[in-house]
């Protein structure tokens, strides 16, 4: 037999070849609460320093710097450099964010693991340096949570602090978050009289017991070339209603007529029983006397009771509603004040200003024709989820305004309307 030769292996290591850092993509998110100066300069301090710390880095580029302040950081919403940085993440221009706490980016701990969790899809990493997490480590996600929990209890106690301490002010009648608005300016948390501007809100006081409807003051303001408060040349007709019925031009306030019902998404709300009102008398100067006021709330309530009898003529009803057609009851003509009357047109029924039925397009120019069908599915879309029910409507409508391209829906409760668009 032949015999095997012995010899020697010979192995020859071959190294792996060293791999170059990947360049990423660095971005940086901060965010202050106030717009204080102090809070501003640190906001300054904050993005600066990230700047250089991304510039001076090996193998890192520089991919932006976002900012928001005067946010509580309780929701994304309204945060616009935060958005921005997500839709940049998106876009695939971002790999890592570099962020100071937990508690800049949100204070909603599912809001917070939402946007960790977007992130991560897209190979994203977020590094919060205050707690020290790495939001691409699997173990992240519970120190996370935990930090998000804690933040947003923060933010409970803190909501429940400030709603306390604003019901103890209104209770003393103390309200100082007063906004501007026709008449008024506000002063250190007061209403001051605006003169020139108190002509006009008397002016359109003394246009309505003159008789005149939303929309012909509106034609009388702009023919006269009065601006609103905000200096616009056109005036809304809701803001002309709305002015009609605001208590404080009587010198009084009544106080938390909206309400924040989640501190977490800050949806405010009409109160409209879930909440104490406070009715505070003499809180300012007056611009009309109460007398006036009481005298323009009265002829609403008298117009919101005049329906069209068979011969087209306004008469006091005695109460909301006639016998025959709910709608004729509630249509009224924004532009002349008239009701509307039902007719039949090629087998369709359809809604008409009763001034341009009588005396012609010229008399109501500005008067649209409403669809039967139209106006019901509206109601039914706004307020009878979907299904027109007479009852209903019958139940929570006072009055529905007619324009030219929209009409407003007047609500039982005070106060309360319904914008809807014409087709």
């Amino acid at each position: 037999m032949g015999r095997w030769k012995s010899f020697t292996k010979k192995v020859r290591l071959i190294p792996v070849p060293p791999k170059e850092p990947k360049r990423l993509r660095v971005a940086a998110y901060c965010c202050v609460s106030t717009r204080s100066k102090e809070q501003k300069a640190s906001l300054f301090r904050q993005m600066w320093a990230y700047m250089n710390q991304i510039l001076n880095y090996p193998y890192w580029e520089f991919a932006g710097i976002f900012y928001d302040f005067g946010k509580s950081g309780l929701r994304k919403k309204g945060r616009t450099g935060l958005e921005k940085m997500l839709k940049q993440a998106e876009a695939g221009e971002v790999d890592y964010i570099l962020t100071k706490s937990v508690s800049r980016v949100s204070r909603d701990t599912l809001e917070i693991l939402n946007i960790v969790r977007y992130l991560k899809e897209r190979g994203i990493s977020m590094y919060f340096e205050n707690e020290k997490l790495d939001s691409m480590n699997p173990e992240t996600e519970a120190y996370i949570t935990l930090a998000g929990a804690v933040a947003q209890e923060e933010s409970r106690n803190m909501s429940e602090n400030m709603q306390w301490a604003v019901t103890r002010n209104f209770e003393q009648g103390i309200f100082t978050n007063y906004k501007a608005f026709m008449g008024y300016r506000c002063v250190n948390g007061e209403l001051e009289i605006v003169p020139e501007q108190a002509e006009v809100v008397k002016h359109i006081f003394d246009l309505y017991l003159a008789g005149n409807t939303f929309s012909q003051i509106k034609v009388e303001l702009e023919k006269q070339k009065i601006k609103t408060a905000t200096g616009k040349e056109i005036w809304d007709v809701t803001t002309i209603q709305k002015m009609l019925k605001n208590e404080k031009y009587k010198g009084d306030a009544l106080l938390q007529k909206t309400f924040t019902e989640d501190y977490l998404h800050g949806i405010r709300k009409k109160n409209t029983g879930q909440r104490a009102k406070y009715y505070v008398k003499g809180s300012h100067p007056a611009i009309i006397s109460p007398e006036i006021f009481d005298k323009v709330q009265e002829e609403m309530f008298r117009r919101a009771r005049l329906i069209v009898d068979e011969n087209g003529e306004q008469v006091n009803s005695g109460n909301r509603y006639s016998s025959k057609y709910l709608i004729s009851n509630l249509l009224v003509c924004g532009n002349c004040g008239t009701g509307f009357r039902r007719r039949t047109e090629r087998g369709k029924i359809v809604w008409r200003c009763g001034t341009r039925m009588e005396k012609g397009k010229k008399a109501c120019r500005h008067s649209p024709t409403l669809q039967d069908e139209q106006i019901k599915k509206i109601l039914a879309d706004v307020l009878c989820d979907g299904i027109y029910d007479e009852n209903i409507v019958k139940e929570k409508v006072k009055r529905i305004d007619v324009y030219e391209g929209q009409i407003i829906i007047c609500l039982v409760e005070e106060d309360e309307y319904k914008i809807c668009r014409l087709c």
